[in-house]
């Protein structure tokens, strides 16, 4: 499968080294692969199942940790949380040049890293978690024998896998600090959980404790015989499978992209005052040509939509339009949609799951109405979708504004 190598920063400021291994054919959906402890992108198991499921139409991207592999920074400055908003800086990136993972991947100490990550990537809607241990704190065990001389000392070279690695006190106060379970028990999307029962490392029993954590849907897959590391080649392709057999319930291609991803040149909008009255403007983009104006309320004729009501009104064509080409790809029997919005102002603390906790924030109430045969299920589908259109994925992510004066 073809692997496309690049950079991006992390969480601290460093280029991390990526890798990301794409289908030959169409994409169906991307994942985002955390590898083991001390590890790295090109470990065997990372490898191997990254281009496996590649060949199964999903695209994978894997990464060096900070300090490891061909990333830049020291490890040894390193913790279980810079590797989570590392995590998440990833998602962040896919975000950007191509679509949010729908799919987490972690393996070993990479799947707790993943199941604390996974609540802050809201496109992912499956998590598969690989010989991961319920406590970060662990990972300690790989060099107990030296903990108090980290804790007297401030930091130690330790042996791990036989290469030498700087681990800090607060490193080992970070891994303390960690509630996983209790994320475990909040995370709110599928999980799989494999596992090895001879696994000698991370002993089966922290399988039994973050399936037992979770809600359902949860499922769990026993990889008998294998190692900690997977380093089978058949263990891996085998946990491939069944990851890409299992997530097929829980993700959904995407089925519009922006016209500029699509390598189409994007119109240029031009506004234009036409001092008839205080705010009337013209909207000209290519043949079409349009009035903007405030209402009388605000000082204006009303002699055209507001600036807010073409705000929706992008939304609101751009989520109809992909819930329609959905509907013809997949033959579903949807006759009409129509999407009535609303903008309006609330208060950050009546948000529960918005990042802002103070002040005012913006919210935009969307109504989405479908006429036709559609069962229980398509009717799931179609709404998932709908959260798909390429502006809304403009309105939830970063947006950069470049304004600079005409000559």
């Amino acid at each position: 499968m073809p692997t496309e190598r690049f950079q991006f920063t992390g969480a601290a400021g460093h280029q991390l080294a990526a890798a990301l291994d794409t289908p030959d054919g169409e994409i169906s959906t991307y994942a985002l692969f955390a590898h083991c402890f001390t590890c790295g992108k090109d470990v065997l198991a990372a490898k191997r199942i990254a281009v496996a499921l590649a060949a199964k139409g999903i695209a994978v991207l894997r990464f060096d940790f900070t300090g490891l592999g061909s990333s830049e920074g020291d490890f040894a400055n390193s913790t279980f949380s810079s590797n989570v908003a590392d995590l998440v800086r990833a998602a962040d990136h896919l975000r950007q040049t191509r679509q949010a993972p729908v799919l987490l991947i972690g393996h070993s100490l990479g799947g707790a890293a993943i199941l604390a990550a996974a609540g802050q990537i809201p496109e992912a809607k499956a998590v598969v978690t690989i010989a991961a241990p319920s406590d970060p704190a662990h990972v300690t065990h790989l060099f107990k024998d030296q903990v108090e001389s980290i804790r007297t000392h401030g930091e130690v070279e330790v042996s791990l896998a036989g290469r030498p690695f700087r681990i800090k006190r607060e490193f080992l106060d970070d891994v303390a600090e960690q509630a996983l379970i209790a994320r475990v028990k909040t995370l709110h999307k599928a999980l799989l959980i494999m596992h090895s029962p001879t696994d000698d490392t991370v002993g089966i029993e922290n399988a039994t404790q973050i399936f037992i954590a979770a809600k359902h849907p949860k499922s769990f897959v026993t990889l008998a015989g294998a190692d900690h590391l997977l380093s089978g080649k058949r263990d891996a392709t085998y946990a491939a499978d069944v990851i890409a057999a299992w997530a097929e319930r829980y993700i959904e291609p995407d089925v519009v992209e922006p016209a500029i991803e699509r390598g189409e040149a994007p119109r240029h909008v031009v506004v234009r005052e036409t001092r008839n009255s205080k705010f009337q403007q013209t909207i000209t983009l290519g043949p079409h040509r349009m009035l903007a104006d405030e209402p009388v309320a605000a000082g204006g004729e009303d002699s055209g939509p507001g600036p807010y009501d073409f705000l929706l009104a992008g939304l609101g064509a751009c989520t109809s339009m992909t819930m329609r080409l959905y509907a013809d790809r997949k033959a579903l029997p949807l006759d009409r949609v129509t999407v009535t919005l609303k903008h309006s102002k609330i208060h950050a603390e009546d948000c529960a799951e918005c990042e802002t906790r103070t002040g005012m924030l913006d919210q935009i109430d969307r109504v989405i109405k479908m006429e036709g045969a559609l069962d229980a299920d398509q009717h799931r589908r179609l709404m998932e979708i709908a959260d798909k259109c390429p502006v809304h994925r403009t309105l939830t992510s970063e947006v950069r504004i470049v304004t600079t004066e005409a000559e």
